[in-house]
């Protein structure tokens, strides 16, 4: 049986050659590549804008790498811990770094593991606070009038929840949202100590000026190691463990302690 063929104009083929070339060039632009919304806040040394203007730390860094390995692109969100938590939970933030596993965080996000080292909590106080409950652990200022200062929705551990248990103790805790504000609290004496990570805290008070008035305790709050955090509402089972190895062939590969140095020194 004899088939038809189409047969085009030299004008047609050309429109027809350039049609192709058009949906070529724009099919990238329809199905955009993996992106992942990526928290920062002026947390130093995790996350934070450096002085060149770009946004950079060791969580961002690393997390950078991870979502790299497995064909994503970071988008960078800044938002303060509590709100942070709540765009996860509603599925407008996909990956939030240097979260602790807790039962009500669960039932919206997956959790990477413990893949990265643990940092410590520990308590800071102002010189003479100090010099007056010079104590070696938190419970210890149950019966004092010592006064805490605490981030808004950040965990620091079993020993501050059931200080917080205590609703003498908890009366005279300040929250804020931003640890600056705290420090500067504690430098005004509106309160007496903070609770910070031992690597966040040294950086911040050095760039605050405040390393004299404000010292580290020999108080170890916590020691947990942090994990990574998806919100279920936009991310996989599947991506999640894909990107817990990504992590530990950083770790492996030696390219975290690098980062770490970079910011830290060690």
């Amino acid at each position: 049986m004899n088939r038809a063929v189409a047969r085009f104009s030299p004008l047609q083929q050309r429109a027809r050659s350039t049609a192709l070339f058009l949906l070529l060039v724009l099919l990238p632009l329809a199905a955009p590549a993996c992106e992942k919304t990526l928290r920062w806040d002026d947390d130093p040394p995790f996350s934070m804008q450096l002085p060149n203007g770009e946004i950079g730390g060791i969580y961002v860094d690393i997390n950078r790498a991870a979502l790299a390995r497995l064909g994503c692109q970071a988008r960078l969100v800044k938002l303060p811990w509590a709100r942070a938590l709540k765009e996860l939970e509603n599925g407008r933030l996909d990956v939030l770094p240097g979260a602790f596993r807790k039962p009500e965080r669960e039932v919206y996000a997956y959790f990477s593991g413990k893949v990265l080292s643990s940092s410590r909590n520990i308590l800071f106080m102002r010189q003479d606070a100090l010099v007056r409950w010079p104590v070696r652990h938190l419970q210890e200022l149950k019966d004092t009038p010592f006064r805490l200062g605490a981030q808004t929705n950040v965990s620091y551990g079993d020993d501050y929840q059931q200080l917080m248990s205590q609703p003498a103790f908890a009366a005279r805790v300040s929250f804020n949202a931003s640890r600056h504000n705290l420090w500067l609290m504690i430098d005004k004496h509106r309160i007496d100590g903070l609770i910070a990570d031992e690597s966040s805290g040294a950086y911040e008070l050095k760039q605050l000026g405040l390393s004299e008035r404000i010292r580290p305790t020999a108080v170890v709050v916590s020691s947990e190691a942090a994990e990574v955090a998806f919100s279920k509402e936009t991310t996989s089972e599947a991506f999640v463990r894909h990107y817990a190895d990504a992590l530990r062939q950083l770790v492996g590969d030696g390219s975290y302690a690098r980062i770490r140095h970079s910011y830290l020194g060690q």
